[in-house]
C-alpha cells in the first residue's frame, strides 16, 4: 500500500476513534437522537473529514441503517440498547466503527459483540479465510447464550467504497475468500436474543446512488446535483437540502438511479448488540485503524 493512501486510513480512523467516543458519551436516558446524530455528524466535518455515510443510531431489536429523519422526535429510554455505527473519509479513504451503548442492565449481551470482534482480529493475517473468522465470531456469540445475526457480515472497503469484497461473516462458511496483504477490511459482529437473522422495516431513511443518469424531474435533478460530491457513498433524507423530497426520491428509486437502505431488524422484543473495527491486513497480521 502507497504510504500517502495508508496515511489517510489511519487518520480517518483516529478520527473515527475519537468521535465514536465522544458520540457514545452523549447517549443518556432523554436526550434526542436527532441531536447526537447531527453533533456527530458535525464532529467529523469540524476536524475536517467527510462523513462516509449518515451516523447509524439503532435501537434495541434494530441493527443498522436507522438514522435520525429531519423532524425526529424520539429520545432514547431507559432500557435501550442502542448501536451507534459511523464511517469518516479523507479523501474516500474510510473509517468505519461501531459501540453499543447499554441503557439497562445486558452486560453479557454488550460483551458479546465486543469479544467476538476481538477474537476475530486476533486471527487475522494473510492466508487466513473469511469462513474461518465466521466461525470464531460464531463461536464467542453462541458461547455467551447469544446468537449470531447471519444475514449482516463485515465487508471490505476501498477508497470510496464502503462495501466491497471480501464479506466477512458471522457465521461458519466454508472456505471462502482468502485474506491477503493491504486489503483494507472491517470486522462486525452482531449478538441478538432474538432469531439471529434481521429483516427489512418499514422505516428508510437512508439512500444510495447506483448510476449516474440524467433525469427529468427537477426536485430529482437537486437531490442528485446535492449529492454528486458523494461519490455514491449513501446520504439520508435530512442531509438534503430540497424540502420535501420524498416523492423525488421515490422516483429516482424506481427509475433504478438510487437505492434506499431500509432499517433492518430482528423480531420486535429482541436486543442487538454491535461492535466493529476497522484494518488493513499486514504482512504477519493486521493493523486496527479505530483502535
Amino acid at each position: 500500500m502507497k504510504e500517502e493512501i495508508y496515511d489517510r486510513y489511519i487518520q480517518a480512523g483516529k478520527a473515527a476513534s475519537e468521535i465514536l467516543k465522544t458520540g457514545a458519551g452523549l447517549i443518556s436516558p432523554d436526550v434526542s437522537l436527532l441531536e447526537v446524530g447531527s453533533k456527530v455528524e458535525e464532529m467529523i466535518l469540524d476536524k475536517g473529514f467527510g462523513i462516509a455515510f449518515p451516523v447509524n443510531i439503532s435501537l434495541n431489536e434494530a441493527a443498522a441503517h436507522d438514522t435520525p429523519s429531519p423532524d425526529d422526535i424520539r429520545v432514547f429510554q431507559t432500557g435501550d440498547m442502542v448501536k451507534l455505527d459511523l464511517g469518516v473519509h479523507l479523501d474516500g479513504y474510510i473509517a468505519d466503527t461501531a459501540c453499543t451503548v447499554d441503557l439497562g442492565d445486558q452486560p453479557v449481551l454488550l460483551n458479546a459483540s465486543i469479544a467476538a470482534r476481538d477474537k476475530a482480529i486476533n486471527s487475522v493475517k494473510p492466508g487466513v479465510t473469511i469462513g474461518s473468522l465466521g466461525a470464531i465470531v460464531s463461536h464467542e456469540i453462541t458461547s455467551l447464550g447469544f446468537k449470531p445475526v447471519a444475514n449482516l457480515t463485515g465487508h471490505g472497503l476501498d477508497r470510496f467504497s464502503l462495501h466491497i469484497g471480501p464479506n466477512v461473516p458471522n457465521i461458519p462458511v466454508s472456505g471462502g475468500a482468502v485474506l491477503e496483504e493491504d486489503m483494507v477490511i472491517a470486522i462486525e459482529p452482531f449478538a441478538s436474543t432474538g432469531t439471529g437473522y434481521v429483516h427489512d422495516c418499514p422505516r428508510t431513511e437512508i439512500y444510495g446512488q447506483l448510476v449516474k443518469r440524467p433525469v427529468r424531474l427537477p426536485t430529482a435533478r437537486k437531490i442528485l446535483g446535492e449529492i454528486n460530491e458523494r461519490n455514491g457513498m449513501p446520504f439520508a433524507r435530512r442531509q438534503l437540502k430540497v424540502k420535501k423530497p420524498e416523492l423525488a426520491l421515490n422516483h429516482l428509486i424506481h427509475e433504478g438511479v438510487l437505492r434506499s437502505y431500509p432499517v433492518l431488524a430482528d423480531v420486535p422484543g429482541s436486543y442487538v448488540s454491535q461492535a466493529e473495527h476497522t484494518l488493513i491486513i499486514t504482512e504477519d497480521g493486521c493493523e486496527i485503524t479505530t483502535i
